[in-house]
């Protein structure tokens, strides 16, 4: 028999698995210890293909000196040397703390899932994961949570107290997207994926590492000439969430998808329509691939059934 207690149970653990409660991301941060993201290796883009590390963190002008033999001549500071009548070279310092900037994807197609956890749910636990993470290496950290109805961003902040407010963006902007997603009208156009990107080229600074996580639907050439843009003064890493039933056709069969207020359902016998699907997926991820492999950017896959925290390792 069935007691209030296990009814309840049952109703959360089924509610976690469509929307991330605050608890639960404050949770990672545990766990977020054993992750080493900033050590992470990649393939430059410069010719020849050699391994190398992340570029560094951010540089800061420090003051301008005398030119001296050996300096970088992009580095000589025109307006001092025209002023002063002799050459003065730039000198940079190396910012204390690296900026870490998140794009999480809360767009409706995000709250979506055939098996594990919704991927607005997936997405929001490798948010956590990525701010706990750089929280401890002592870096800022800030973010950007949009849908098809707003874009906020966050400037990149430090300590406990920037990650929670992150958190608690991630939350908020979950409950008003599922809100507004069952009111039967828009208040305003729907905001494109290169609009985002425009905008996160433009807040995030030099030098920062930059996460985007998302199903990267509606990506085209606008939305990969801002990452080009974005990669040209930040460290890109790219985590593509999808689902498993957009990377592999189901068997034959009629398959009932439900959010408990509406009900598709799909015949597998309709392959044209699956495999049309299915094509979809296969050319945005082609589309990652290349992108990523041109200009030297990480591209890391997470399916909505495997865990947040192996997908980062």
């Amino acid at each position: 028999m069935l007691t209030d207690k296990h009814i309840n149970s049952i109703s959360q653990s089924k509610h976690e698995l469509i929307s991330a409660s605050l608890k639960t991301l404050i949770d990672l941060a545990k766990p977020a210890a054993g992750l080493n993201l900033h050590h992470a290796q990649f393939r430059a883009r410069q010719s020849g293909g050699y391994v190398s590390r992340f570029k560094g963190r951010g540089m800061e002008f420090d003051e301008a000196r005398l030119y001296q033999p050996g300096d970088d001549i992009r580095s000589i500071d025109w307006r001092v040397t025209a002023r002063t009548g002799k050459t003065h070279t730039k000198v940079f310092r190396e910012e204390r703390e690296r900026p870490v900037f998140i794009s999480v994807d809360n767009r409706p197609a995000m709250h979506f899932a055939t098996r594990g956890v919704f991927k607005s749910v997936l997405a929001a636990k490798l948010a956590g994961l990525l701010a706990w993470t750089a929280e401890h290496h002592s870096d800022r950290i800030g973010g950007q949570i949009f849908s098809e109805q707003e874009c906020r961003e966050l400037k990149p902040q430090n300590g406990r107290h920037a990650v929670l407010r992150f958190l608690n963006a991630i939350v908020c902007r979950d409950g008003i997207s599922r809100q507004v997603n069952e009111l039967t009208f828009k208040a305003a156009p729907a905001i494109a994926l290169d609009q985002v990107l425009a905008r996160l080229a433009q807040h995030a600074r030099p030098g920062s590492l930059v996460y985007i996580i998302s199903d990267f639907r509606g990506i085209d050439d606008q939305a990969e000439t801002h990452i080009t843009k974005l990669s040209q003064h930040c460290e890109v890493v790219l985590i593509f969430i999808h689902d498993p039933l957009e990377s592999s056709l189901p068997a034959k069969g009629r398959y009932r998808f439900t959010d408990d207020e509406r009900d598709v359902v799909i015949d597998a016998g309709d392959r044209q329509r699956l495999i049309n699907y299915h094509q979809r997926f296969v050319q945005r991820l082609q589309r990652l691939e290349s992108l990523a492999k041109k200009r030297g950017l990480v591209l890391i896959q997470c399916s909505t059934t495997e865990d947040p925290i192996q997908c980062l390792r």
